[in-house]
């Protein structure tokens, strides 16, 4: 696969280049890095240009009859599942993930749109109440916000940011969306589309750029929220950002420390096939992969040998053969996951499997950032530990063992973070318990952490989200509820109260 030409932002209905670029940047495949995608420019004006595109935009877009968004939604979705093979190709490319996970990746931005249409706008729907005062009737409203920036992760180039423009154009906001640097073809992409699918101009924009340019977005004075996914760090600097423009919701999924739990009555055949798939899937570089196992000393020593008897054999390769895992997003994670390898072991953690780079000769001679995967034994939690506290995006595990399920809960806790735990168990009572005490927004049973149905609210508690779930939720965050009184009586003057005196027209 070629080049891709650098089209520019995509402003008010049309593609436009800088004149004078800030600065500039690659794409890079990590599964090939002879693999150059495109060269790109940004320009810091244009973040004013696009918002104000989505500030004029949104008036006619707000009052436009629901089912005329829905339209353009629907074509939105038929316009995707005509070009599936090249977004899952081009998600693949830029992320180096396999193409069957980016394929489900690009199954997931298709099924969003009828499931916010058909399912999630139902939360916001209107409610009438009688009498709500003597006779008068209550109406609740929710209505659009306004201009909202979408910052998209790299990890899920398409999904996760069509999780959140979805649902903001269907309840009748504009967006701007910037992509992540790491992946802006994909974003590129979805510009294009949402062209084929002929929206009024200015109702949907993309722009480009680094750090300064999602800096300057957040803090426009256009932009009525901000809705954003990616990590923890970033996600504060956000919040820090807006810190005087109150005004403005912020809807930030972040990252997470999840944990598995595996009980001694567990079907162990399934909890060791979903906690592989939950631990290394997408090379760990999603915010719901597993980080941590807790195991029950009694069939401890059991999972342990199969679990790394299992991580030996997954495949390791280039997005187009198909394997299990690809590469990491670029050198800095490669770094970070090394690095934190040896932290662990500086703790006192016992390095089971070694996660290390592999070279091109391993990877039929393509240099990408390839690496194995991890296991680390941990002997007891420490709360001064950095790496049992960090979230490192990357395929490596810590093994915890315990016979007391009230530890197991403190331990899943201890991390700050608070996304997704499992349980695997046959008594549902250990099960209610972890819903109850385990401070995440997720809660599985006998299923991996990773996966989530966008019929249902995905979101964390603690560094991991700020109550503002997406998935089936998001519609709520990108409307504002409006409660009116409608007093259809005529003027009744004997209702004035003592000391008001008010004579009636003539």
């Amino acid at each position: 696969m070629g080049p891709i030409d650098f089209q520019g932002d995509y402003i008010d209905g049309k593609f436009v280049k800088p004149d004078r670029a800030d600065g500039e940047f690659k794409s890079v495949s990590p599964a090939d890095l002879s693999d150059v995608l495109s060269n790109l420019e940004y320009r810091h004006d244009h973040i004013s240009r696009a918002t104000k595109a989505a500030r004029d935009a949104f008036p006619a877009w707000a009052r436009a009859p629901r089912e005329h968004r829905f339209q353009l939604l629907r074509k939105l979705k038929d316009v995707y599942t005509a070009h599936a093979e090249l977004l899952a190709e081009t998600i693949s490319r830029e992320t180096g993930k396999p193409l069957w996970d980016a394929t489900g990746e690009t199954k997931a931005m298709i099924g969003k749109i009828d499931i916010t249409l058909e399912h999630s706008m139902r939360l916001i729907a209107q409610e009438r109440f009688a009498n709500v005062l003597p006779g008068v009737e209550g109406v609740i409203s929710h209505l659009p916000r306004g201009v909202m920036a979408v910052l998209g992760p790299f990890n899920f180039p398409g999904h996760l940011p069509n999780g959140h423009i979805v649902p903001a154009l269907a309840t009748g906001n504009t967006v701007v969306f910037k992509p992540s640097e790491l992946t802006p073809m994909v974003g590129q992409l979805m510009a294009q589309l949402f062209e084929k699918a002929e929206f009024p101009k200015g109702v949907f924009n993309l722009i480009h750029g680094e750090g300064e340019t999602g800096k300057r977005l957040v803090a426009d004075e256009n932009v009525d929220g901000v809705l954003f996914t990616g990590s923890y760090e970033t996600g504060l600097k956000i919040k820090q950002k807006t810190v005087e423009q109150y005004w403005k919701i912020l809807a930030l999924e972040m990252g997470g420390k999840n944990a598995t739990i595996v009980w001694d009555d567990a079907d162990l055949n399934k909890a060791i096939y979903e906690t592989t798939i939950g631990s290394f899937m997408s090379t760990g570089q999603r915010c719901s992969c597993t980080s941590r196992i807790i195991l029950h000393d009694a069939i401890a020593d059991k999972f342990i040998d199969k679990f790394y008897e299992t991580a030996k054999k997954l495949t390791i390769g280039y997005w187009k053969e198909n394997p299990f895992m690809g590469p990491l997003i670029n050198a800095g994670a490669v770094e970070k996951y090394v690095r934190f390898q040896e932290i662990a072991s500086r703790e006192g953690a016992e390095r089971l499997m070694r996660g290390k780079a592999l070279e091109a000769s391993h990877t039929n001679g393509r240099k990408g950032y390839y690496v194995t995967p991890s296991i680390c034994l941990v002997d007891r939690y420490r709360e001064d530990s950095v790496y049992q506290k960090s979230e490192i995006f990357g395929p490596n595990v810590a093994i915890y063992r315990t016979s007391d399920f009230d530890e197991a809960l403190k331990i899943n806790s201890s991390t700050g973070f608070g996304l997704v735990t499992s349980v695997f168990t046959k008594q549902k009572s250990l099960y209610e318990e972890t819903v109850y005490r385990g401070r995440s927004g997720l809660v599985n049973w006998n299923r991996t952490t990773n996966g989530a149905s966008s019929k249902l609210p995905f979101g964390g508690l603690g560094k991991s989200g700020n109550d503002r779930p997406a998935a089936d939720f998001a519609v709520q965050y990108c409307t504002v509820p409006v409660a009116s009184l409608e007093d259809p009586t005529p003027f009744d003057p004997k209702a004035a109260p003592p000391g008001l005196s008010f004579d009636p027209l003539a």
